[in-house]
């Protein structure tokens, strides 16, 4: 492990908005966000943050909401941690976890607002259980959110969007907008110009950018007969080889 790499970890270890294992609070913040915080003020989730730039650019631009971005590299959760601080950011804090593990650290209805940012799109067929909207994760989130919460994905990859928008469309999804070009869009002001490290590196490349948001209709349920429609390069194991 490199030095920069140790030096990171240490930092993550006194920072106090970096919940962590090995702190005292990492088996007691379920349900104790507020105490954590200070504050009853409403808490968005950022899923797979990376180096925080969504967690950071919202929080410091709505402050009378609590942001927590989740990753599971504790030297991409540093750089996110450390512009918090230096911004004097108390409303924003890392949690260091793998998402299938997110129901240990909330309590149901602790979460009002949920942004999926560039996740992995698992584009394999044999992967799909893995994607951040397949119905396992969207089950998970629906219970802990409260109800009437916005879900909002961002992401470059058309296979999984698409997808995405399918599994929703068979669930039923209240209030639910998308776009495969955000930024040529009526929402592309509702993102404050924020962007990630990997959305830039998309963006160069000359990928699309696509958004969607949803409220729960009541507990999600995928019928039993939903077979999702495979993309060029997506969805099955041969074309992903």
């Amino acid at each position: 492990m490199g030095r920069h790499k140790l030096k990171r970890f240490a930092e993550n270890a006194v920072a106090y908005n970096v919940i962590e294992d090995g702190k005292p609070n990492w088996l007691t913040i379920k349900g104790a966000w507020a105490a954590h915080f200070g504050n009853n003020n409403p808490i968005v989730v950022e899923l797979g943050c990376g180096r925080g730039e969504y967690s950071v650019g919202l929080g410091a631009a709505y402050p009378h909401k609590n942001f927590i971005g989740t990753d599971i590299k504790g030297s991409r959760i540093w750089k996110g941690s450390k512009q918090a601080i230096d911004q004097n950011l108390p409303n924003i804090a890392f949690l260091r976890t793998h998402i299938q593990n997110l129901d240990q650290f909330f309590a149901p209805q602790e979460i009002n607002e949920i942004w999926i940012t560039f996740p992995d799109p698992r584009p394999k067929g044999r992967d799909e259980r893995r994607r951040l909207t397949h119905i396992r994760f969207l089950e998970m989130y629906y219970e802990l959110m409260q109800p009437g919460g916005i879900v909002h994905l961002k992401t470059d990859s058309t296979g999984l969007f698409r997808y995405t928008l399918e599994v929703l469309q068979a669930i039923g999804v209240n209030d639910l907008v998308h776009t495969e070009h955000l930024y040529q869009s009526e929402f592309a002001n509702d993102h404050l110009g924020i962007r990630t490290h990997y959305e830039n590196i998309w963006e160069a490349k000359g990928e699309s950018i696509k958004y969607l948001r949803f409220t729960f209709n009541g507990k999600p349920v995928l019928p039993d007969d939903f077979v999702p429609t495979p993309y060029p390069g997506f969805g099955t194991d041969a074309d992903t080889e």
